[in-house]
């Protein structure tokens, strides 16, 4: 058995020293090519600087100079595993691990930042193919600024300046912007023959903003009229509904919120603007749809109100004092026997006394008057939880066999405690105010 276990233990120690050694491998190899990597990122960062301009190329720079510095700790590790003092099996791994980390590490932000530069030399690179395609581009969107004034002038006659105002202007921006894309493109190819590059890039990139913002623009005013017409469709619909609404108005319940509502709707409706006039149909719809629903959220409200009647505030506050009557003697037993209540107990006490600070405040609006009564009365559930809880954690920390003074001649003549003559009139004190609670309700 003895030369079965040496066996397996050689096999074991032969294994991790061909992982060790593998790893040794890993680590001298991932060294020559990280160097070969930083030497290799440097020249691309030189090229780069030459083509896009410092400020554009400062990422790459700095990863270059964070990935030198932490290579030098990788080759001090090498260096450390082939000095003339004796590592340990495990010192030479954990260096060795490191080293491969470090290298890993490198590698993949070089390539992650010469990557994002990649796109731009491209760009650069292609600058005269770019230059070009502005010029059209200009041309072209310059060929539609006539259409574009006609249709700005043709819907200025049919809608008022409120709606006008988002494109009455758009025609001139995208001229302007149409003129700074070509003098952008004419700057580019001066400052790129100039070598100036760096500038000559952020040239070339303003002017191929400036005209997908004058397409934008133009796009726009054909986009509103579009809008426009399906808003007066929809406008349309929105009026037939008010009206119906207003009459079916007549059949509500007779409270001064749809009073107020209807009003309010009949004013949005005399509002609109005469047919045959310029209007703004994007503001008018709003107005009346706010209106309309107004109207709606009023019927259904009073709907709502008259099949469940608003509770009074003398009964939510009868509510309210049996619920702090029923604090008060959960908080008096809780008090006078603290190291005898457990968690649940404390928990519903505590639960019932955050709900009670925020009802007073919601008596008065008839918006939130059913959600103090409801409040109070869970209130008062859980002070009733709260008690029982606590008089079944008391009962359960009195001992069975009770001395003198607990028992019979003490508190109740031979009965247990007394603890049931004290429940029991806790419990029919919750009765009655339960009972008076119901009476008011």
């Amino acid at each position: 058995m003895a030369g079965f276990w040496g066996k397996r233990k050689r096999e074991q120690e032969a294994a991790q020293a061909a992982q060790d050694a593998d790893l040794a491998r890993r680590a001298e190899q991932a060294l020559v090519a990280a160097d070969e990597r930083i030497r290799t990122a440097g020249d691309e960062l030189a090229f780069a600087e030459a083509e896009l301009g410092v400020s554009l190329t400062k990422d790459l720079k700095a990863a270059l100079d964070s990935v030198k510095t932490h290579l030098r700790e990788a080759f001090q590790l090498h260096q450390l595993n082939h000095d003339e003092i004796p590592d340990t099996d495990e010192e030479l791994r954990t260096r060795n691990a490191r080293i491969v980390q470090l290298c890993e590490w490198a590698e993949d932000l070089l390539d992650e930042k010469t990557g994002a530069l990649a796109d731009a030399v491209t760009r650069v690179r292609q600058a005269p193919q770019i230059i070009e395609q502005v010029r059209r581009d200009a041309e072209a969107l310059s060929s539609r600024i006539p259409q574009t004034r006609a249709t700005i002038e043709r819907l200025s006659s049919r809608y008022a300046e409120s709606a006008m105002h988002q494109i009455s202007a758009s025609a001139d921006e995208a001229e302007q912007l149409i003129a700074f894309a070509t003098h952008g493109a004419d700057v580019s190819e001066r400052r790129r023959a100039a070598r100036q590059n760096e500038e000559a890039n952020l040239a070339l990139e303003t002017a191929t903003e400036a005209t997908r913002r004058a397409g934008a623009l133009m796009d726009a005013v054909e986009d509103f009229e579009i809008e426009a017409l399906r808003a007066e469709s929809t406008l349309a619909e929105v009026v037939a509904d008010s009206r119906g609404d207003i009459v079916a108005a007549r059949n509500a319940p007779n409270v001064p919120a749809v009073a107020s509502a209807v009003a309010d709707l009949e004013k949005a409706l005399d509002a609109l603007t005469p047919t045959g006039s310029r209007n703004d149909p994007f503001a008018e719809l709003t107005q009346l749809r706010a209106a309309n629903t107004a109207l709606d959220d009023a019927i259904a409200k009073a709907h709502y109100r008259a099949q469940n009647p608003l509770p009074s505030i003398a009964q939510v506050q009868h509510a309210l004092d049996d619920a702090d009557r029923q604090l008060g003697v959960a908080r008096g037993l809780i008090s006078g026997h603290r190291g005898w209540i457990g968690a649940d107990a404390r928990t519903r006490f505590a639960e019932a006394e955050r709900l009670r600070i925020d009802v007073p405040e919601m008596i008065a609006s008839e918006e939130t008057r059913e959600q103090a009564l409801a409040a109070s009365r869970r209130v008062a559930q859980l002070a009733a939880e709260a008690l029982q809880l606590a008089q079944r954690d008391i009962d359960s920390a009195r001992p069975q066999q009770q001395a003198p003074g607990w028992g019979g001649d003490g508190w109740g003549g031979g009965r247990r405690g007394g603890g049931g003559d004290i429940m029991g009139g806790i419990m029919g004190g919750l009765v009655i105010g339960s009972i008076l609670d119901g009476i008011f309700d």
